[in-house]
């Protein structure tokens, strides 16, 4: 059995060689190109901002195309025009990324008992199954690359539950195992996968999910904020969009080079209970 490497002074050498140098930000992405879907607003629009600030050139993709292209214009980058509800097409597609950012997400609230069978395939369709599409459409030419940045914009309810969100939980929980799966698959070939799983975001999803509960509960919408959404955090506040996207912006550089398959959260503590 041959003899492990080792150093002059008799430690341990390592087989593999971290990065010789690493580029300090802020331009620790240029000449990487990244895909962010639900990028026209919220979280979306707050990463596609950071990425190119880093120097990333960045395709804003969004079923809303004026939205789109507004971010993309901003960011001197290309706004992608796309129904992700349309998975056919997603099945043909080969889609040239060095990061891809799954971030774009629905939400219904309803007991389950109540939940249209319709809303809740929809909900896995787009955050479960279409991540799971265009990772099969960017891995290719990322192990080509050997290099390649998954990074699934998830929630702490991947990793905690709520009432009255089945569909929301249940595809959030699978988002965290599909992640997993694409880090130990990509491992080798020089991709990470990773989830980010804020608490409650200041965007546009979450202030519809604030009125909905209001009605579902019959409260004012300040009540739902105090008694619903932030009892469990020990930071009594939103969670900003551009601090969501600085942690994005992190992963997808190579001083992240070695994480993968974990989940990182934001969530004011609320999953330290």
């Amino acid at each position: 059995m041959p003899a492990e490497p080792r150093n002059d002074d008799g430690g341990l050498r390592p087989t593999a060689q971290p990065p010789s140098s690493l580029t300090p930000f802020p331009l620790a992405l240029a000449g990487r190109r990244a895909v962010v879907t639900g990028g026209a607003s919220g979280i979306g629009a707050a990463c596609a901002r950071e990425l190119a600030t880093q120097g990333a050139s960045v395709v804003v993709a969004d079923r809303d195309a004026e939205g789109a292209g507004v971010i993309a214009k901003e960011v001197k980058g290309e706004a992608w025009a796309v129904d992700l509800l349309d998975t056919e097409a997603l099945e043909t597609l080969s889609l040239e990324a060095d990061i891809l950012i799954n971030n774009a997400g629905i939400q219904v609230v309803r007991p389950i008992e109540e939940f249209d069978p319709a809303d809740f395939r929809r909900i896995h369709t787009l955050m479960l199954e279409v991540p799971f599409l265009l990772m099969r459409a960017a891995l290719p030419s990322m192990y080509a690359k050997k290099f390649g940045r998954i990074i699934n914009v998830s929630s702490v309810h991947g990793l905690r539950a709520s009432a009255f969100k089945s569909a929301y939980v249940s595809a959030k929980h699978g988002l965290e195992g599909l992640s997993k799966v694409a880090a130990l698959e990509g491992g080798p070939h020089g991709v990470t996968s990773n989830c980010i799983n804020p608490g409650y975001v200041r965007t546009p999803l979450v202030e519809n999910q604030i009125a909905d509960q209001a009605r579902l509960h019959g409260i004012s919408e300040d009540e739902v904020l105090e008694q619903i959404m932030l009892t469990e955090s020990a930071v009594k506040r939103l969670v900003e969009p551009t601090e969501v996207a600085s942690l994005v912006a992190w992963l997808a550089s190579d001083h992240a080079g070695m994480v993968t398959g974990a989940s990182y959260t934001m969530d004011g503590g609320w999953s330290a209970r």
